[in-house]
């Protein structure tokens, strides 16, 4: 089994920044990659940023130049810190883990958490 909790949202003015934590455990042996995904009710959910093995980072093309992932990989925990944040930014931000299990003959995991709710408003 393996768990993967966000952490650090929450009501930001315009402008502002936050930081999240997305921290994974459980029976993993590798972690392939990291991502951070936002959901806005009604809408598509949309890939904000995903870091790979070897730490090559991809951005959404809203969040480019304001946001920064990043990784811990001792303690299998990536940041999203966030920065001039507008209206634009709300959703609940959920991370999206890639990996694989230690136990021989079982196949990979690709698990979700539950999210953190960003809000940014005046």
């Amino acid at each position: 089994q393996v768990q993967v909790v966000e952490s650090g949202g929450g009501l930001v003015q315009p402008g502002g920044s936050l930081r999240l934590s997305c921290e994974v455990s459980g029976s993993i042996s590798r972690i392939d990659s990291m991502a951070w995904h936002r959901q806005v009710p009604g809408k598509q959910r949309e890939l904000v940023a995903i870091i790979n093995s070897r730490g090559g980072i991809n951005y959404g093309k809203s969040v480019k130049g304001r946001f920064t992932a990043s990784r811990d990989n001792a303690r299998n925990t990536l940041y999203l810190q966030m920065n001039s944040l507008n209206a634009e930014d709300t959703a609940v931000y959920i991370c999206n883990v890639i990996g694989a299990r230690p136990e021989l003959g079982q196949p990979g995991f690709s698990s979700w958490g539950q999210g953190t709710q960003v809000t940014v408003s005046s």
